[in-house]
């Protein structure tokens, strides 16, 4: 059975990778979230904006892992994991 704080981990993850692209896209690029994503994917530069989103889940894990959580840790290594792989087909 998959540990509850595994999943929470790998959530807290993938939200993160989404929340460090929005940021992203807000503050270094002139489009808005929604015109940004169609303009970023027509130009193929998806993949890039999600490894670069992706830079906020080291924090995340750093920080799970000084509170002693391992578990958790371990689920944001596996969004990571997933994330690296999605980018190859974006």
């Amino acid at each position: 059975m998959i540990n509850k704080d595994f999943i929470t981990g790998f959530l807290i993850g993938i939200f993160t990778s989404l929340l460090g692209s929005y940021l992203f896209i807000t503050f270094f690029t002139k489009f808005d979230i929604s015109s940004g994503i169609q303009i970023i994917k027509e130009h193929g530069y998806l993949g890039k904006i999600i490894t670069i989103g992706t830079t906020l889940d080291l924090a995340v894990f750093l920080l799970l892992l000084n509170r002693n959580k391992e578990m958790m840790a371990r689920g944001v290594v596996l969004a990571v994991i997933v994330l690296a792989i999605s980018t190859l087909f974006f």
